[in-house]
């Protein structure tokens, strides 16, 4: 589990957090959701550690992260892993090479082993055979399940996803959503997503959280979403609903 507890983070232009509290729960997908420069972004790169809050408290179970020192920080997030907005594979790397990566980075193994753990996660995400492959060979689904094992091949506790649907067609999106369901689950990994795709709010919203002008606005699950009398919540979902169906065409 992950919990932050009154944290507020500024910039020299502006306040983008504002005493924000919650819970991400360990083994079930936990979704931040917000328009564009509402804050969700900034919560996730602070619970990550990539901003440090002004003020508040950031736990990652019973440890206390904002009091870690760097060489404690690094440790940690050893038992994080990251799925990039755009998948961020390295384009001059083979796929195994981008699966091996933080392998290579964080630990002894030999190659042999570092292989079979790089196979391992391929074959989780259902792309065994791709090994020698390279990124400009993928589509964009491919690039994301690659970016997936490569997310988990060192076993983490914790999982960060930002927009992982991002640039996808809608069958694919869901394709990806329910894989990174499914590993939560299977792993009891604490999976928090960043996402405006109301697909994944309604598919594998656990928990959600609504950030509105950089205040937790709203929480609640996905079928309690659907019946809330938060104006301001209600406004997102139906233009998040509007702006779906003008880009793909209302097939209704």
């Amino acid at each position: 589990m992950i919990r932050v507890q009154n944290i507020s983070k500024s910039f020299p232009d502006r306040v983008v957090l504002k005493n924000i509290s919650a819970k991400f729960e360990s083994g079930k997908t936990n979704l931040i959701i917000g328009q564009s420069g509402s804050g969700k972004t900034v919560l996730m790169k602070s619970i990550v550690g990539l901003h440090d809050v002004d003020e508040g408290e950031i736990y990652y179970g019973d440890v206390f992260f904002n009091r870690l020192n760097f060489k404690e920080k690094k440790a940690l997030r050893q038992q994080v892993g990251m799925l990039f907005q755009g998948a961020a594979l390295f384009d001059s790397a083979t796929v195994e090479e981008n699966v091996m990566y933080p392998l290579d980075m964080f630990t002894n193994m030999t190659t042999d082993e570092k292989r079979e753990r790089a196979n391992f996660c391929l074959h989780r995400v259902n792309m065994d055979g791709t090994n020698n492959l390279f990124p400009s060979e993928l589509s964009g689904g491919m690039k994301k399940r690659v970016a997936i094992a490569r997310a988990i091949a060192l076993n983490p506790k914790y999982l960060f996803c930002d927009e992982p649907n991002s640039g996808l067609d809608p069958k694919t999106s869901i394709l990806i959503d329910n894989l990174i369901k499914e590993i939560t689950e299977e792993y009891g990994i604490t999976t928090i997503v960043n996402t405006h795709d109301m697909n994944s709010v309604m598919g594998i919203g656990d928990n959600i959280i609504f950030i509105y002008q950089g205040e937790k606005w709203w929480e609640g699950s996905k079928e309690e979403i659907l019946h809330s009398d938060n104006k301001e919540l209600n406004d997102f979902v139906f233009a998040s609903e509007l702006a779906k169906q003008i880009r793909f065409g209302n097939k209704g």
